[in-house]
């Protein structure tokens, strides 16, 4: 889009009243808007910053409206996005409007910016704790669930920015110091249409002075190939070329900043080739901006992912059960599974596919597979991607039940696993079919697989 327009004194309509919808009218009451919040929940307008006022219809443009900032989820199809477009009102999203507040200051804040289908919360922490080792003042926000406009309001000059595509569909202007797409796989097909405006999305990320990709990802490397940054630099788990980071003799190399040996791969948590590469990704971001090697390593010893990414909960008559809820896409999935080798996996899978397709994931996985439990509304799916690619799995659907989907699910696997195995959640799916978030889900299978653990004096 052109210019942001003046909003002091200007009518502006924020569409949802999450976070970062309440971040952004926060932020746009102190540049002097007026403002107008509206949802879908009329109840979630109750308590709006000060200075904010509830409106009405949520799929209209009042008159008179000079902006539109709305939730990433929304998708271009909607009918708001038609009325602002008929109206000729900019709509774009929270990160947009941050970037504007920060762009207008003295000494813009630096954005190093993270996208991808996988690995972005991970890479994000990261790199903000790589940051911080190196003394520099700091936040890691956006899609992690802290407002980048909240991040840009208190004056942090470092950020480390999560975008997911949504994010990023609505910020056109956003041009990073750094930015990185980890990787690019089905995901979100039903939101963006079709894989390349999905991809496109993403490529947003690599529009500024540096771009950064993982290169062993074929859409990945094809849109750093693409990319207009004067500056090109690619990720990868082999020997690096003189543009890239990447492993060489057990250690982390960069060859692209002239940082050389950065850490030992045994320092990266997670473990395992994704987390390899988030961490690669990480310090490339880092070096970037000017963080030495010391700090590269520093941060990544201090590094360690958060829930629902590869936990392990339990451990029960030999078998250890993992929460990777986080998995919501088959690509994760993949690599989750990837991860617990050497041990054979009971499978817990299943929920909203969003579109994309879990064939190449049970082909590419099968002889790794134990067994597999199937849950959620697009079961039929999957059972059928089973059936094709792994018809000598065995297979139990959990259809309903009166202890709640994810007990069922649970004892079903506990019951098909062997001692050494592993019960995976890693539901290639989003959630929100049975559970509030993927943290639920994942708080659920915990909780049942806890459940299983013998009481003293009940046996071993």
């Amino acid at each position: 889009m052109g210019a942001p327009p003046e909003l002091d004194g200007a009518a502006v309509l924020v569409a949802g009243a999450g976070v970062s919808g309440l971040a952004a009218a926060a932020a746009l009451v102190e540049l002097g808007a007026r403002v107008t919040v509206t949802d879908a929940v009329p109840a979630r307008l109750t308590d709006l910053p000060t200075g904010a006022e509830p409106g009405g219809d949520p799929d209209t443009v009042p008159p008179g409206t000079a902006l539109v900032v709305t939730s990433p989820g929304r998708r271009p199809d909607h009918p708001l996005v038609a009325a602002a477009a008929a109206a000729g009102v900019p709509l774009v999203g929270e990160p947009e409007l941050a970037w504007w507040v920060g762009q207008a200051r003295d000494t813009p804040p630096e954005w190093l910016v993270v996208t991808g289908t996988n690995g972005k919360t991970t890479t994000v922490g990261m790199l903000a704790t790589i940051l911080r080792a190196a003394g520099r003042d700091a936040v890691a926000c956006g899609n992690i669930g802290y407002p980048v406009v909240d991040a840009v309001r208190a004056g942090h000059p470092v950020l480390a920015v999560e975008l997911s595509s949504f994010q990023l569909h609505w910020s056109p202007s956003i041009r990073p110091a750094a930015g990185c797409v980890l990787n690019v796989a089905d995901d979100h097909l039903d939101w963006h249409g079709s894989m390349a405006a999905y991809a496109a999305a993403k490529a947003r990320a690599l529009l500024g002075p540096i771009a950064v990709a993982g290169a062993d990802d074929p859409a990945a490397a094809a849109l750093l190939a693409e990319s207009p940054a004067p500056r090109r630099v690619g990720v990868t788990l082999g020997e690096p070329g003189p543009d890239q980071l990447g492993v060489v003799g057990g250690m982390l190399v960069d060859r692209a900043f002239g940082g050389g040996e950065l850490a030992p791969v045994a320092a990266v948590h997670p473990g395992g080739a994704p987390g390899i590469v988030d961490a690669l990704a990480a310090a490339a971001l880092a070096r970037a901006h000017g963080v030495g090697p010391d700090a590269v390593r520093g941060g990544l010893d201090d590094f360690r992912p958060g829930p629902h990414r590869g936990a392990e909960v339990a451990t029960v008559a030999g078998v250890r059960f993992v929460d990777d809820s986080k998995a919501t896409n088959p690509h994760a999935a993949a690599a989750s599974i990837s991860v617990q080798a050497p041990a054979k996996v009971v499978w817990i899978v299943g929920g909203l596919l969003k579109g994309a397709s879990v064939d190449d994931l049970v082909a590419r996985h099968a002889d790794r597979l134990r067994a597999a439990v199937v849950i959620g509304t697009d079961r039929t799916e999957i059972l059928a991607a089973l059936a094709r690619h792994a018809s000598d799995v065995p297979v139990a659907e959990v259809t309903s039940g009166d202890d709640g989907p994810m007990v069922i699910a649970v004892r079903r696997a506990a019951a098909l696993a062997r001692p050494g195995d592993v019960v995976l959640l890693a539901p290639a799916a989003a959630s929100m079919d049975q559970f509030a978030d993927y943290g639920d889900r994942g708080r659920a299978f915990a909780a049942a697989a806890t459940a299983l653990q013998p009481r003293p004096g009940e046996g071993s």
